[in-house]
């Protein structure tokens, strides 16, 4: 009940937000632009963003070292294009569905790898406010505008959540570890603190890697390759080619935020912030809307596919032994 309500909600956000940016906008003309975009920039956007995609696989599989497991880059990147193509049916269940798939083929325990994946999340999420704070210094009289409407009353309340919960996470692993050996006399607690303990190994995997510039190489490179993605179909569209690398700057920030929204694959909240903030670089909001949507299905049909495809070859690849 619980699952069907979550997903009830993020489908009805995602359609209410949908319906509210779409509302003044004719779909005939909107598919008019798309069958007058240039195709060439989109092959190129989606070789840039499989790059940044490869690019999170190979990060992923070095946290994975640290715990004795060597899962190839192919395999890597299979999980992660299954887990964005799980993203697009339930909110949030990319993680759970790429730990999942290298269970079946490299045998890594569930617990260990999504460790590696909460590392991952903590990581991105230091990257996007530096993207942030870049953004707002490089463009600040366009944004600041923008993000006092949009987020200037949730600042303190985002801000007071994460330090709630960076105290309650550092007082839960010091609770757990500390107390462990006697919740493990508890039958019926011992399989849960297993599970615990592998997903601290996991989270802590980054305490112990043998490449530390190669990991901070691959952080750097997934979003230097998101931008560049964003931006290049810019030129796919005679009405926004003129837009500049520090529009697609916004672009990638409005749209990060979309993303981690609680709806399917950001529908909904990456056309609302990415196409109103267009507008601040002279573009029509019609046209702003436009080019956020051609973005967002671009990517979205790219990753569909993707991930099919992964899921697919997942199926025939013999599963590992771990001795």
């Amino acid at each position: 009940m619980k699952k069907i309500l979550q997903y009830t909600i993020s489908l009805v956000l995602a359609g209410g937000l949908l319906w509210f940016v779409f509302k003044d906008i004719s779909l005939s003309e909107m598919l008019d632009e798309f069958k007058k975009a240039d195709y060439k920039w989109l092959m190129l956007s989606a070789i840039l963003s499989i790059t940044a995609h490869v690019s999170r696989a190979a990060r992923w599989r070095i946290l994975m070292k640290p715990l004795g497991y060597q899962p190839s880059t192919f395999n890597t990147t299979l999980a992660i294009f299954i887990g964005y193509f799980a993203n697009y049916i339930i909110p949030r269940m990319g993680e759970v569905s790429r730990c999942g798939s290298l269970k079946k083929t490299d045998n890594i325990p569930f617990e260990k790898s999504f460790g590696t994946v909460l590392t991952e999340r903590i990581f991105d999420v230091v990257s996007l406010l530096i993207v942030l704070m870049l953004n707002l210094i490089l463009e600040y009289d366009k944004l600041q505008h923008f993000f006092m409407e949009q987020f200037a009353s949730k600042v303190y309340l985002i801000v007071g959540l994460l330090i709630f919960l960076s105290i309650a996470g550092v007082l839960s692993i010091y609770l757990f570890r500390k107390y462990q050996e006697k919740l493990s006399e508890v039958p019926i607690l011992s399989k849960i603190v297993g599970f615990l303990n592998g997903l601290l190994d996991g989270l802590m995997s980054v305490k112990h890697l043998e490449k530390p510039f190669a990991f901070i190489f691959f952080s750097i490179l997934i979003w230097v390759m998101y931008w560049l993605s964003a931006y290049v179909l810019f030129f796919a569209i005679p009405e926004t080619a003129h837009l500049g690398l520090l529009a697609g700057l916004t672009v990638l920030t409005m749209g990060s935020f979309g993303m981690a929204a609680p709806t399917q694959g950001g529908i909904g909240p990456f056309h609302f912030l990415v196409g109103n903030a267009l507008v601040l670089y002279g573009l029509p909001q019609k046209d702003g809307i436009i080019l956020a949507t051609f973005i967002h299905g671009s990517q979205m049909i790219t990753l569909l596919a993707l991930g099919a495809v992964s899921f697919l070859i997942t199926l025939f690849i013999k599963p590992k032994t771990n001795d």
